[in-house]
């Protein structure tokens, strides 16, 4: 049996929703494929602990290169779409294909979110949501660590534009130094989280354009604030070079999830200018051209090689 799941993009609420604001994520059209007819050339963390807890029988082979990307320079690097996420979803509903079982998309979030969680030490797994529902979705972490996930309207007038950089993001090392403020200085931190949780809201709860824009700058300075007193590098220096260039055209340019690296949004009325497109270009950012909140974790009835090429760099 194979099975593909996509990959994801934090538009809003990264790092307030492991506080309980509310998230919003999407699919992708980069997908992890696992196919059980041959043996893995690895297993993943997450799917050994998925394995471990018994509700998954064995490692499938997987294909992630589609949400991978490959440098000039030799190098292969992670894009920071979820890669982690897809996998285990995808491996997780080939393997439950396998043995009889129906795809249930509730139970097999809630299994894999488990796992998932299990190997990386904690997370939101809002991801992932992403990998397994698919589409647009609203995101809210309970203090139980309950993750309630319900379908989301995007305003259709937005345009999403993402722009990969040659430079990976360490997730865990970003989360370590945020941590590790908020215990130096409590109030600060809860300052400034309670900033960006509030826009996060506002995002959520955006019906137009104008004000999903609004909030998302509102976002996008707490988080910049908060990486500037932490030490954690959240917006890197080509995101915070860019982003005036993107408000001068009525548009906003941020980190997708936890920043230092990884992809960028450029979320606007119209799509970047090409001053925006060679300004980010200079700074090694490339457009990585996606679809957006297509179908979560699926079946595939004929073998063949993953649908999208390795992105190059």
């Amino acid at each position: 049996m194979i099975a593909r799941a996509p990959g994801k993009l934090v538009l809003s609420g990264a790092y307030s929703v492991l506080e309980g604001a509310v998230a919003i994520v999407c699919s992708v059209d980069l997908h992890a494929q696992a196919d059980t007819s041959a043996p893995p050339d690895r297993v993943t963390a997450e799917v050994a602990e998925a394995i471990a807890a018994g509700v998954m029988r064995a490692a499938p082979w997987f294909d992630a290169t589609p949400l991978r990307a490959r440098l000039s320079d030799g190098r292969d690097i992670k894009l920071g779409v979820g890669s982690s996420a897809a996998i285990l979803a995808a491996s997780m509903a080939a393997d439950w294909a396998e043995s009889g079982r129906p795809l249930d998309r509730d139970a097999l979030f809630e299994a894999s979110l488990a796992a998932h969680r299990k190997a990386q030490g904690g997370g939101s797994g809002i991801d992932v949501a992403a990998s397994v529902h698919g589409g647009f979705l609203t995101c809210t972490l309970a203090p139980d660590g309950r993750l309630t996930v319900a379908p989301h309207t995007f305003p259709g007038a937005a345009h999403i534009h993402v722009f990969a950089t040659p430079v990976a993001a360490s997730t865990p090392e970003l989360l370590g130094r945020v941590r590790a403020f908020a215990a130096k200085d409590p109030p600060a931190y809860a300052d400034l989280i309670g900033r960006a949780g509030s826009a996060a809201a506002e995002a959520a709860a955006a019906a137009d354009l104008p004000s999903l824009l609004r909030a998302l700058r509102t976002q996008s300075g707490a988080l910049s604030a908060l990486g500037d007193v932490s030490g954690a590098p959240i917006f890197t220096p080509d995101v915070i070079a860019l982003a005036p260039l993107a408000e001068a055209e009525g548009a906003v340019f941020y980190p997708s999830g936890a920043g230092g690296g990884d992809v960028a949004l450029f979320v606007g009325a119209a799509p970047p200018s090409p001053r925006f497109l060679a300004e980010a270009k200079a700074f090694s950012r490339f457009p990585l051209p996606l679809a957006t909140g297509v179908p979560g974790v699926h079946l595939v009835s004929t073998r063949s090689p993953s649908a999208a090429a390795q992105v190059t760099l």
